[in-house]
Protein backbone atom coordinates (compact mmCIF):
# COMPACT_ATOMS: atom_id res chain seq x y z
CA UNK A 1 0.00 0.00 0.00
CA UNK A 2 1.66 3.21 -0.94
CA UNK A 3 1.01 5.43 2.27
CA UNK A 4 3.07 8.85 1.23
CA UNK A 5 -0.01 10.06 -1.18
CA UNK A 6 -2.60 8.62 1.28
CA UNK A 7 -0.89 11.35 3.77
CA UNK A 8 -0.93 13.95 1.42
CA UNK A 9 -4.52 13.53 0.73
CA UNK A 10 -4.54 14.26 4.55
CA UNK A 11 -5.60 18.35 5.89
CA UNK A 12 -1.98 20.54 5.59
CA UNK A 13 -2.10 23.47 7.21
CA UNK A 14 0.79 24.61 4.52
CA UNK A 15 0.04 25.10 1.33
CA UNK A 16 2.53 23.55 -1.37
CA UNK A 17 4.13 27.22 -2.42
CA UNK A 18 4.57 28.23 1.37
CA UNK A 19 6.38 24.40 2.59
CA UNK A 20 8.39 25.20 -0.24
CA UNK A 21 9.47 28.31 0.63
CA UNK A 22 9.75 27.32 4.50
CA UNK A 23 11.86 24.41 3.54
CA UNK A 24 13.86 26.24 1.35
CA UNK A 25 15.02 29.24 3.48
CA UNK A 26 15.60 26.73 6.31
CA UNK A 27 18.06 24.74 4.46
CA UNK A 28 19.52 28.32 3.25
CA UNK A 29 20.56 29.12 6.43
CA UNK A 30 24.12 27.03 6.65
CA UNK A 31 24.34 28.63 3.01
CA UNK A 32 24.28 31.84 4.69
CA UNK A 33 26.60 31.09 6.85
CA UNK A 34 29.03 30.36 4.32
CA UNK A 35 28.46 32.66 1.62
CA UNK A 36 27.86 35.48 3.63
CA UNK A 37 31.36 35.31 5.01
CA UNK A 38 32.92 35.63 1.28
CA UNK A 39 34.04 38.93 1.32
CA UNK A 40 34.81 39.46 4.72
CA UNK A 41 37.01 36.55 4.93
CA UNK A 42 40.42 38.41 4.23
CA UNK A 43 39.73 41.00 7.09
CA UNK A 44 38.04 38.58 9.48
CA UNK A 45 41.73 36.35 8.80
CA UNK A 46 43.42 39.76 9.40
CA UNK A 47 41.71 40.83 12.46
CA UNK A 48 42.38 37.67 13.62
CA UNK A 49 46.29 36.78 13.09
CA UNK A 50 45.75 34.42 10.47
CA UNK A 51 48.86 35.36 8.04
CA UNK A 52 48.84 33.00 5.52
CA UNK A 53 46.51 33.31 2.37
CA UNK A 54 45.30 30.58 1.78
CA UNK A 55 44.42 30.19 5.63
CA UNK A 56 41.50 31.69 5.55
CA UNK A 57 39.70 29.45 3.29
CA UNK A 58 39.31 27.56 6.16
CA UNK A 59 36.60 29.98 7.32
CA UNK A 60 34.44 28.21 5.18
CA UNK A 61 36.35 24.78 4.79
CA UNK A 62 35.38 23.86 8.45
CA UNK A 63 32.16 25.00 8.51
CA UNK A 64 31.24 22.64 5.39
CA UNK A 65 33.00 19.81 6.78
CA UNK A 66 30.97 19.90 9.81
CA UNK A 67 28.13 20.00 7.94
CA UNK A 68 28.59 16.82 6.63
CA UNK A 69 29.54 15.63 10.24
CA UNK A 70 26.48 17.04 11.47
CA UNK A 71 24.26 15.17 9.01
CA UNK A 72 24.67 11.92 10.23
CA UNK A 73 23.08 12.35 13.67
CA UNK A 74 19.37 14.00 12.76
CA UNK A 75 17.70 12.15 10.48
CA UNK A 76 17.86 8.97 13.10
CA UNK A 77 16.55 11.41 15.84
CA UNK A 78 13.95 12.65 13.63
CA UNK A 79 12.77 8.71 12.63
CA UNK A 80 12.37 7.88 16.71
CA UNK A 81 11.36 11.57 18.04
CA UNK A 82 9.63 13.28 14.24
CA UNK A 83 10.69 16.06 12.46
CA UNK A 84 9.84 19.10 14.23
CA UNK A 85 11.43 18.70 17.29
CA UNK A 86 14.56 18.27 15.89
CA UNK A 87 15.05 20.66 13.43
CA UNK A 88 13.50 23.54 15.76
CA UNK A 89 16.64 21.95 17.63
CA UNK A 90 19.55 22.43 14.94
CA UNK A 91 17.88 26.18 14.56
CA UNK A 92 18.82 26.96 18.30
CA UNK A 93 21.98 25.75 17.81
CA UNK A 94 22.73 27.72 14.61
CA UNK A 95 21.48 30.88 16.52
CA UNK A 96 23.65 30.45 19.64
CA UNK A 97 27.05 29.34 17.81
CA UNK A 98 26.26 32.56 15.26
CA UNK A 99 26.35 34.76 18.62
CA UNK A 100 29.62 32.93 20.01
CA UNK A 101 30.92 33.49 16.38
CA UNK A 102 30.71 37.36 16.81
CA UNK A 103 32.56 37.32 19.91
CA UNK A 104 35.82 35.67 19.36
CA UNK A 105 39.19 36.70 20.07
CA UNK A 106 41.23 34.80 17.78
CA UNK A 107 41.19 32.72 14.76
CA UNK A 108 41.04 28.88 16.14
CA UNK A 109 38.55 30.21 18.40
CA UNK A 110 36.28 31.06 15.29
CA UNK A 111 36.96 27.99 13.74
CA UNK A 112 36.05 25.95 16.54
CA UNK A 113 32.65 27.69 17.13
CA UNK A 114 31.95 27.66 13.16
CA UNK A 115 32.66 23.48 13.46
CA UNK A 116 29.94 23.37 16.27
CA UNK A 117 27.40 25.52 14.67
CA UNK A 118 27.51 23.68 11.08
CA UNK A 119 27.58 20.14 12.89
CA UNK A 120 24.48 20.98 15.67
CA UNK A 121 22.58 22.44 13.14
CA UNK A 122 23.01 19.92 10.72
CA UNK A 123 19.28 19.48 10.58
CA UNK A 124 18.80 22.16 8.84
CA UNK A 125 20.48 20.17 5.90
CA UNK A 126 18.90 16.69 6.12
CA UNK A 127 15.12 17.07 7.39
CA UNK A 128 13.68 19.05 4.68
CA UNK A 129 14.44 16.53 2.25
CA UNK A 130 12.94 13.94 4.66
CA UNK A 131 9.88 16.03 4.97
CA UNK A 132 9.23 16.35 1.19
CA UNK A 133 9.42 12.38 1.04
CA UNK A 134 7.13 12.24 3.74
CA UNK A 135 4.18 13.66 1.43
CA UNK A 136 5.29 12.80 -2.13
CA UNK A 137 7.25 10.48 -4.21
CA UNK A 138 8.54 10.09 -7.69
CA UNK A 139 9.03 12.90 -10.01
CA UNK A 140 6.88 14.96 -8.10
CA UNK A 141 8.99 14.80 -5.38
CA UNK A 142 11.89 15.93 -7.66
CA UNK A 143 10.07 18.64 -9.17
CA UNK A 144 9.49 20.21 -5.57
CA UNK A 145 13.09 19.91 -4.37
CA UNK A 146 13.90 21.79 -7.90
CA UNK A 147 11.37 24.47 -6.49
CA UNK A 148 13.24 24.27 -3.38
CA UNK A 149 16.59 24.88 -5.18
CA UNK A 150 14.98 27.93 -6.90
CA UNK A 151 14.05 29.57 -3.06
CA UNK A 152 17.05 28.32 -2.03
CA UNK A 153 19.74 30.03 -4.11
CA UNK A 154 18.27 33.22 -3.42
CA UNK A 155 20.33 33.17 -0.66
CA UNK A 156 24.11 32.81 -2.88
CA UNK A 157 22.48 35.36 -4.96
CA UNK A 158 22.29 37.95 -2.26
CA UNK A 159 24.63 36.80 0.45
CA UNK A 160 27.94 38.25 -0.52
CA UNK A 161 26.58 41.26 -1.63
CA UNK A 162 24.89 41.57 2.10
CA UNK A 163 28.06 40.57 3.75
CA UNK A 164 29.58 43.44 1.42
CA UNK A 165 26.94 45.47 2.82
CA UNK A 166 27.46 45.19 6.32
CA UNK A 167 31.13 45.29 5.64
CA UNK A 168 30.17 49.28 4.11
CA UNK A 169 28.63 50.10 7.61
CA UNK A 170 29.08 48.19 10.64
CA UNK A 171 32.64 45.24 11.47
CA UNK A 172 32.34 41.37 10.07
CA UNK A 173 31.30 40.79 13.56
CA UNK A 174 27.79 41.94 12.38
CA UNK A 175 27.38 39.52 9.96
CA UNK A 176 27.50 36.64 12.65
CA UNK A 177 24.61 38.51 14.25
CA UNK A 178 23.05 39.02 11.01
CA UNK A 179 22.80 35.11 10.50
CA UNK A 180 21.95 34.88 14.28
CA UNK A 181 18.62 37.27 13.74
CA UNK A 182 17.62 35.50 10.57
CA UNK A 183 17.67 32.20 12.49
CA UNK A 184 15.62 33.55 15.01
CA UNK A 185 12.93 34.39 12.26
CA UNK A 186 13.00 30.87 10.43
CA UNK A 187 12.58 29.65 14.56
CA UNK A 188 9.44 31.39 14.67
CA UNK A 189 7.87 31.10 11.39
CA UNK A 190 8.62 26.80 12.06
CA UNK A 191 7.33 26.69 15.42
CA UNK A 192 3.72 28.24 14.47
CA UNK A 193 3.39 27.01 10.57
CA UNK A 194 5.25 23.55 10.41
CA UNK A 195 3.13 20.59 11.47
CA UNK A 196 4.87 16.91 12.54
CA UNK A 197 5.03 15.16 9.02
CA UNK A 198 6.27 11.72 9.89
CA UNK A 199 3.96 8.77 9.86
CA UNK A 200 3.30 7.65 13.41
CA UNK A 201 3.50 4.43 12.11
CA UNK A 202 6.80 4.62 10.85
CA UNK A 203 8.25 5.05 13.77
CA UNK A 204 12.35 4.18 14.55
CA UNK A 205 13.77 2.70 17.49
CA UNK A 206 16.95 4.11 18.79
CA UNK A 207 18.92 1.12 19.75
CA UNK A 208 22.04 0.44 17.36
CA UNK A 209 20.41 -2.65 15.99
CA UNK A 210 17.97 -0.34 14.19
CA UNK A 211 20.58 2.48 13.25
CA UNK A 212 22.75 -0.55 12.30
CA UNK A 213 20.08 -2.36 9.84
CA UNK A 214 19.04 1.33 8.36
CA UNK A 215 22.30 2.42 7.60
CA UNK A 216 23.23 -0.90 5.99
CA UNK A 217 20.06 -0.69 4.35
CA UNK A 218 21.13 2.98 3.07
CA UNK A 219 24.57 1.42 2.20
CA UNK A 220 23.74 -1.44 0.32
CA UNK A 221 21.11 0.01 -2.19
CA UNK A 222 22.67 -0.10 -5.03
CA UNK A 223 20.24 2.10 -7.01
CA UNK A 224 21.15 4.25 -4.52
CA UNK A 225 24.02 4.71 -3.61
CA UNK A 226 25.77 5.92 -7.06
CA UNK A 227 23.62 9.02 -7.15
CA UNK A 228 24.90 10.06 -3.40
CA UNK A 229 28.45 9.95 -4.28
CA UNK A 230 28.24 10.75 -7.72
CA UNK A 231 26.10 14.06 -6.48
CA UNK A 232 29.11 14.37 -3.72
CA UNK A 233 31.89 14.51 -6.49
CA UNK A 234 30.06 17.49 -8.54
CA UNK A 235 29.01 19.32 -5.33
CA UNK A 236 32.83 18.92 -4.20
CA UNK A 237 33.79 20.78 -7.70
CA UNK A 238 31.52 23.30 -6.60
CA UNK A 239 32.38 24.01 -2.88
CA UNK A 240 36.20 24.16 -4.03
CA UNK A 241 35.53 27.01 -5.94
CA UNK A 242 33.65 28.69 -3.34
CA UNK A 243 36.26 27.96 -1.17
CA UNK A 244 38.51 29.68 -3.64
CA UNK A 245 36.36 32.16 -5.27
CA UNK A 246 37.09 35.46 -3.94
CA UNK A 247 40.63 34.78 -4.83
CA UNK A 248 40.04 33.46 -7.48
CA UNK A 249 37.59 35.74 -9.17
CA UNK A 250 38.40 39.08 -7.31
CA UNK A 251 42.41 38.66 -7.11
CA UNK A 252 43.17 36.57 -9.75
CA UNK A 253 40.89 37.85 -12.75
CA UNK A 254 40.54 41.16 -11.09
CA UNK A 255 37.08 41.78 -10.67
CA UNK A 256 37.81 43.47 -6.80
CA UNK A 257 34.55 44.79 -5.76
CA UNK A 258 32.08 43.24 -7.95
CA UNK A 259 33.09 39.94 -6.95
CA UNK A 260 30.14 39.67 -5.26
CA UNK A 261 27.99 41.10 -8.41
CA UNK A 262 29.31 37.86 -10.46
CA UNK A 263 28.94 35.62 -7.77
CA UNK A 264 25.51 36.61 -7.38
CA UNK A 265 24.78 36.50 -10.89
CA UNK A 266 26.36 32.86 -11.63
CA UNK A 267 23.83 31.97 -8.80
CA UNK A 268 20.86 33.55 -10.49
CA UNK A 269 21.62 31.44 -13.55
CA UNK A 270 21.85 28.53 -11.17
CA UNK A 271 18.22 29.17 -9.47
CA UNK A 272 16.49 29.51 -13.22
CA UNK A 273 18.62 26.26 -14.04
CA UNK A 274 16.44 24.40 -10.68
CA UNK A 275 13.32 26.74 -11.75
CA UNK A 276 13.26 25.03 -15.30
CA UNK A 277 14.19 21.22 -14.20
CA UNK A 278 10.94 21.84 -12.16
CA UNK A 279 8.78 22.23 -15.39
CA UNK A 280 10.38 19.46 -17.05
CA UNK A 281 11.31 16.62 -14.62
CA UNK A 282 7.95 15.64 -14.14
CA UNK A 283 7.22 15.13 -18.27
CA UNK A 284 10.88 13.52 -18.99
CA UNK A 285 11.71 12.20 -15.93
CA UNK A 286 14.58 12.71 -13.53
CA UNK A 287 17.03 10.13 -14.66
CA UNK A 288 16.79 11.72 -18.50
CA UNK A 289 17.11 15.02 -17.47
CA UNK A 290 20.12 14.44 -14.82
CA UNK A 291 21.86 11.71 -17.02
CA UNK A 292 21.69 14.07 -19.85
CA UNK A 293 23.08 16.94 -17.30
CA UNK A 294 25.96 15.00 -16.34
CA UNK A 295 27.03 14.56 -19.94
CA UNK A 296 27.15 17.99 -20.87
CA UNK A 297 28.85 18.73 -17.18
CA UNK A 298 31.46 16.75 -18.51
CA UNK A 299 31.68 18.51 -21.97
CA UNK A 300 31.66 21.80 -20.30
CA UNK A 301 34.51 21.02 -18.03
CA UNK A 302 36.60 20.22 -20.94
CA UNK A 303 35.78 23.65 -22.10
CA UNK A 304 37.07 25.22 -18.78
CA UNK A 305 40.53 22.82 -18.44
CA UNK A 306 41.14 24.12 -22.09
CA UNK A 307 40.73 27.66 -21.71
CA UNK A 308 42.66 27.66 -18.07
CA UNK A 309 45.92 25.83 -19.46
CA UNK A 310 46.00 28.35 -22.34
CA UNK A 311 48.28 31.63 -21.78
CA UNK A 312 46.33 34.58 -20.08
CA UNK A 313 42.60 33.28 -19.44
CA UNK A 314 39.91 36.08 -18.77
CA UNK A 315 37.57 37.07 -16.03
CA UNK A 316 34.63 36.85 -19.15
CA UNK A 317 36.15 33.40 -20.80
CA UNK A 318 36.02 32.05 -17.17
CA UNK A 319 32.75 33.40 -15.81
CA UNK A 320 30.55 32.32 -18.61
CA UNK A 321 31.94 28.73 -19.20
CA UNK A 322 31.93 28.45 -14.64
CA UNK A 323 28.12 29.50 -14.94
CA UNK A 324 26.86 27.03 -17.73
CA UNK A 325 28.43 24.25 -15.19
CA UNK A 326 26.72 25.48 -12.18
CA UNK A 327 23.55 26.24 -14.44
CA UNK A 328 23.80 22.22 -15.20
CA UNK A 329 23.98 21.83 -11.85
CA UNK A 330 20.47 22.48 -11.47
CA UNK A 331 19.90 20.01 -13.35
CA UNK A 332 21.95 17.33 -11.46
CA UNK A 333 21.19 17.87 -7.37
CA UNK A 334 17.42 17.85 -6.83
CA UNK A 335 16.62 14.68 -9.33
CA UNK A 336 20.33 13.15 -8.03
CA UNK A 337 18.59 13.76 -4.48
CA UNK A 338 15.07 12.37 -5.27
CA UNK A 339 16.40 9.24 -7.23
CA UNK A 340 18.73 8.96 -4.07
CA UNK A 341 15.92 8.89 -1.21
CA UNK A 342 13.19 7.29 -3.47
CA UNK A 343 14.06 3.72 -1.50
CA UNK A 344 13.66 4.80 1.72
CA UNK A 345 10.35 5.54 2.30
CA UNK A 346 9.67 4.02 6.35
CA UNK A 347 13.70 5.01 6.89
CA UNK A 348 13.54 8.47 4.98
CA UNK A 349 15.20 10.33 7.89
CA UNK A 350 17.84 8.16 8.66
CA UNK A 351 18.43 7.39 5.09
CA UNK A 352 18.57 11.30 4.19
CA UNK A 353 21.00 11.76 7.15
CA UNK A 354 23.43 8.88 6.57
CA UNK A 355 22.85 10.33 2.37
CA UNK A 356 23.67 13.76 3.74
CA UNK A 357 26.62 12.59 5.62
CA UNK A 358 28.20 10.41 3.11
CA UNK A 359 27.35 13.56 0.32
CA UNK A 360 28.73 16.81 2.54
CA UNK A 361 31.75 14.83 4.23
CA UNK A 362 33.25 13.49 0.74
CA UNK A 363 32.15 17.03 -0.72
CA UNK A 364 33.97 18.89 2.04
CA UNK A 365 36.93 17.53 1.85
CA UNK A 366 37.31 17.11 -1.78
CA UNK A 367 36.52 20.98 -1.66
CA UNK A 368 38.93 21.66 0.99
CA UNK A 369 41.88 19.83 -1.24
CA UNK A 370 40.75 21.88 -4.18
CA UNK A 371 40.59 24.80 -2.61
CA UNK A 372 44.07 24.57 -0.68
CA UNK A 373 45.28 23.44 -4.46
CA UNK A 374 44.61 26.93 -5.57
CA UNK A 375 48.06 28.12 -7.36
CA UNK A 376 47.07 31.76 -8.57
CA UNK A 377 45.55 30.41 -11.49
CA UNK A 378 42.27 28.20 -12.72
CA UNK A 379 43.93 25.09 -13.75
CA UNK A 380 43.41 23.12 -10.49
CA UNK A 381 39.90 23.94 -10.04
CA UNK A 382 39.01 23.21 -13.81
CA UNK A 383 40.57 20.01 -13.58
CA UNK A 384 38.77 18.91 -10.67
CA UNK A 385 35.57 19.70 -12.46
CA UNK A 386 36.54 17.46 -15.58
CA UNK A 387 37.06 14.73 -12.91
CA UNK A 388 34.26 14.94 -11.15
CA UNK A 389 31.89 14.82 -13.91
CA UNK A 390 33.24 11.80 -15.31
CA UNK A 391 33.44 10.09 -11.98
CA UNK A 392 30.06 10.97 -11.44
CA UNK A 393 29.10 9.07 -14.82
CA UNK A 394 30.77 6.16 -13.92
CA UNK A 395 29.16 5.86 -10.18
CA UNK A 396 25.71 6.71 -12.00
CA UNK A 397 26.46 3.53 -14.21
CA UNK A 398 26.86 1.62 -11.69
CA UNK A 399 23.82 2.34 -9.88
CA UNK A 400 21.94 1.75 -13.34
CA UNK A 401 23.94 -1.37 -14.00
CA UNK A 402 24.68 0.28 -17.59
CA UNK A 403 21.38 1.17 -18.45
CA UNK A 404 21.25 5.13 -18.90
CA UNK A 405 17.77 7.37 -19.53
CA UNK A 406 15.13 4.73 -18.25
CA UNK A 407 12.22 6.23 -16.83
CA UNK A 408 11.19 4.49 -13.61
CA UNK A 409 7.25 5.63 -11.98
CA UNK A 410 6.56 5.28 -8.69
CA UNK A 411 3.73 3.06 -7.35
CA UNK A 412 0.65 3.85 -8.75
CA UNK A 413 1.78 6.73 -10.69
CA UNK A 414 -0.68 7.40 -13.93
CA UNK A 415 2.06 6.59 -17.13
CA UNK A 416 1.82 9.69 -20.08
CA UNK A 417 -0.33 8.24 -23.08
CA UNK A 418 1.70 8.62 -25.91
CA UNK A 419 -0.09 9.23 -29.13
CA UNK A 420 1.16 6.72 -31.95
Amino acid sequence: MATSPTLAEKPFPLREGELVTLLAFTQALQALAIDAMLPGIGTIASDLNASDPNQRQWIVGVFLIGCGVGALVPGTLADRFGRRPIILASLACYVVMAAACAMVTDFETLLAFRFIQAVGSGGLAVLPSAIIRDRFEGDKMARLLSLIGVIFMIVPMIAPTLGQGVLAVAGWRWIFWLTAFLGIVMTIWIWFRLPETQHPEFRQKIDLATIGRNMATTLTTRASIGYVFGSALILGAMWGYIQSSQQLIAEHFGAGESFPLFFGGMALCMAAANFGNSRIVERFGARRVSHAAVFAFIVIAALQLYLALRPNQTLWQFVPVMTANMCLMGFIGANFASIAIQPFERIAGSASSVQAFLRMVTASLLGAAIGQSYDGSATPFAASLLAAGIGCLGLILFSERGQLFRRIYPRGAVRPVVAP
